[in-house]
């Protein structure tokens, strides 16, 4: 079994755990409304922002002989680059304040995963980083697409308020191919358990925020 599968099965209890939560499967349904949706983009702007500064402070950490890894990072970054104003602009053409959200104070949920993946990176073993990848790439191949779609069904806003959610479950299917090659490519045994260990932890803390947005049906 090649070490990107046993990461899928390692942190299964976890991802099942995630996508069971309300917010989540009433969302797929399209039992959410405007005001709930506009409370998931708040949230993933202030955790978005971070995956650049995340990428650079995980390659800048990494050990010389995780060199091909840092190399991908590079890409990683020139793709990620911006995206949070994606989400700022699908705010905006949702009715929502923009402005408000880029100067909030996120939710605790939010700020203790992002504290978590600096923190793994800074403290711990860079690598783990990866269990975060795991977790928002996964999710997004699994609901981002289906979820817009229910949706923008439910609530009649535009495609333009969508950019965000539409275009992560395309990259990011092209992303977990990426991702499945440099997981196979790590051969030690604490790297690979620390990308398990994180990937269980961010699924949780991912979790978390879900839990924490307010499930608001459509009016």
């Amino acid at each position: 079994m090649s070490f990107y599968q046993q990461l899928q099965e390692a942190t299964a209890e976890e991802r099942n755990r995630l996508l069971s939560i309300p917010f989540i499967t009433r969302g797929a349904a399209g039992e959410l409304g405007v005001e709930s949706y506009l409370a998931f983009l708040g949230q993933a702007y202030h955790h978005v922002k971070h995956t650049v500064p995340l990428l650079m402070a995980c390659g800048g950490r990494l050990p010389e002989r995780l060199e091909w890894l840092r190399e991908a990072i590079g890409e990683y970054i020139e793709e990620e680059m911006g995206h949070q104003e994606w989400i700022l602009n699908d705010i905006k053409a949702a009715g929502g304040d923009s402005e408000a959200v880029r100067h909030a104070t996120p939710l605790p949920a939010t700020e203790i995963m992002v504290a978590y993946a600096y923190d793994t990176i800074m403290r711990r073993n860079p690598v783990g980083f990866f269990g975060m990848v795991l977790v928002l790439e996964g999710t997004s191949i699994a609901l981002a697409t289906s979820a817009a779609a229910a949706i923008q069904a439910a609530t009649g806003l535009p495609n333009t308020a969508f950019s965000y959610l539409t275009s992560h479950g395309e990259l990011d299917v092209g992303h977990v191919d990426f991702f499945e090659k440099l997981m196979n490519r790590l051969d030690r045994e604490e790297d690979q358990q620390c990308v398990i260990r994180c990937g269980q932890i961010f699924y949780r803390l991912y979790g978390d925020i879900f839990r924490a947005l307010p499930v608001i049906p459509n009016r």
